[in-house]
C-alpha cells in the first residue's frame, strides 16, 4: 500500500507492506486524511532518522478487518480515528503516558492503519468523508480549550487571535452554537471576511489598535495559539478576573510578563491541549446537536502530500486541508 512517510530525514511517498489486526486491533481502510500543523513539525523533531514513520493524526474510514477480542466494532463500520492516544476520561492534565497519533505510532496518511479498536468512534453521519477525515484533532482541542478549559457560557464574549487556523474555525462555530459573543483577528481580508461568513460578530485587522477597538467591549475569556506574538496584546484587552486560555505557541514560545499586572488583574491563566476520549466523545455530541460542519479550505490527494505540506507552511488556508485516499 502508499503511505506518505518521514524516512532518512526526507518526506516521501512510498510503499509499504500492509498492517495486520492484533489482539483487540483493528485496521482501517482509510478514505481521507487531515494535515495538522503538528505534521509540519514532525520531520524537525526526528532528524535524520532511518526507520520510516507514516505521519498524520486525523483520519476516517472503514473497518477493513478485526482482530481477536475485539466486538465493539465490525467489518463494515464508518469510523473516525481518535488521535489521542492513552487518555480516557477527562482529567487536569493528560496522562504521563499520553501520544498523538503519528508520531511515535505510524499515523493516517496511508491506504490502510492498524489502531486498537478503543481508539475508533461512529463516524457522524451528517458529515461528509472529508469532512469527518479533518475533524479529531482540531476539533477536540478547539472544544476543550472552549468548553472544559476555558468555561464559555451563553452571553459570554471569546476573542479568538488568529482566524484563519483549523482550531480558529472549530471555536467560533462552537462559541457561536452556545450564544457566546466571538471576536477575532487577522492580518487577511480575505480571512476575517470568511471568519464573519462563518459567525465571528467582530472582527479585527491584527496590527490594530485593540485597546481602541475593543474599548466598548466585555471580553470574557481569551483564546491564544499564537504565542509572544499576540499573548500581551490580548492580555490587555480581557476583563479583570478574566479567563486566558493557551493551547499552542506557532510564534515564539517565550515571553515576558509583567507579573504585577497580573496579578493585580485577578487574571486567569490555563494551559491546554488535545483532549481526552471522553472530550472527544462530547465534542461529537455537540456538532451533532448543532449540525456543525467543519470548515475545509483546500483538498488533495495522497499522492499529492507534499503540495499540502508547502500550503500550509504559508499559513494561507481558512480552516482545514484534507487528504483524499485512493483505493
Amino acid at each position: 500500500m502508499q503511505a506518505f512517510v518521514h524516512e532518512d530525514g526526507q518526506l516521501k511517498l512510498k510503499n509499504v507492506d500492509e498492517p495486520q489486526a492484533s489482539q483487540g486491533e483493528v485496521v482501517v481502510s482509510l478514505r481521507v486524511a487531515g494535515l495538522n500543523r503538528r505534521d509540519l513539525y514532525i520531520p524537525n523533531r526526528r532528524g535524520d532518522k532511518a526507520e520510516a514513520l507514516v505521519l498524520g493524526s486525523d483520519g476516517a474510514g472503514i473497518i477493513d478487518s478485526i482482530g481477536e477480542g475485539v466486538d465493539n466494532v465490525k467489518v463494515g463500520d464508518e469510523v473516525i480515528i481518535n488521535p489521542s492516544l492513552r487518555w480516557e476520561d477527562e482529567t487536569p492534565a493528560p496522562p504521563e503516558s499520553f501520544d498523538i497519533l503519528g508520531m511515535p505510532n505510524n499515523g493516517t496518511f496511508a491506504n490502510k492503519i492498524v489502531i486498537s479498536a478503543d481508539q475508533l468512534e461512529p463516524k457522524p453521519k451528517h458529515l461528509s468523508w472529508k469532512e469527518a477525515g479533518v475533524l479529531a484533532l482540531s476539533a477536540l482541542t478547539g472544544y476543550r480549550a472552549m468548553f472544559t478549559k476555558g468555561q464559555i457560557k451563553k452571553g459570554e464574549t471569546v476573542f479568538i487571535p488568529g482566524a484563519g487556523s483549523g482550531v480558529a474555525t472549530y471555536l467560533i462555530s462552537f462559541a457561536k452554537n452556545i450564544g457566546a459573543r466571538v471576536i477575532v483577528t487577522s492580518r487577511d481580508d480575505a480571512k476575517l471576511k470568511q471568519a464573519k461568513e462563518l459567525g465571528a460578530d467582530l472582527t479585527l485587522n491584527t496590527d490594530s489598535d485593540w485597546l481602541d477597538e475593543l474599548k466598548d467591549e466585555t471580553i470574557d475569556l481569551v483564546i491564544d495559539s499564537v504565542g509572544r506574538a499576540t499573548f500581551n496584546r490580548s492580555l490587555k484587552v480581557l476583563k479583570k478576573g478574566g479567563r486566558m486560555v493557551v493551547f499552542g505557541a506557532t510564534t515564539e514560545d517565550t515571553i515576558n510578563l509583567n507579573l504585577r499586572d497580573f496579578f493585580y488583574g485577578q487574571y486567569q491563566l490555563i494551559g491546554s491541549t488535545m483532549g481526552s476520549k471522553q472530550e472527544l466523545q462530547a465534542m461529537i455530541e455537540h456538532i451533532e446537536q448543532y449540525k456543525t460542519h467543519p470548515v475545509i479550505d483546500r483538498v488533495y490527494n495522497l499522492t499529492e502530500a507534499q503540495d499540502a505540506f508547502d500550503y500550509l507552511k504559508e499559513n494561507k488556508q481558512f480552516g482545514k486541508i484534507a487528504l483524499t485516499i485512493d483505493h
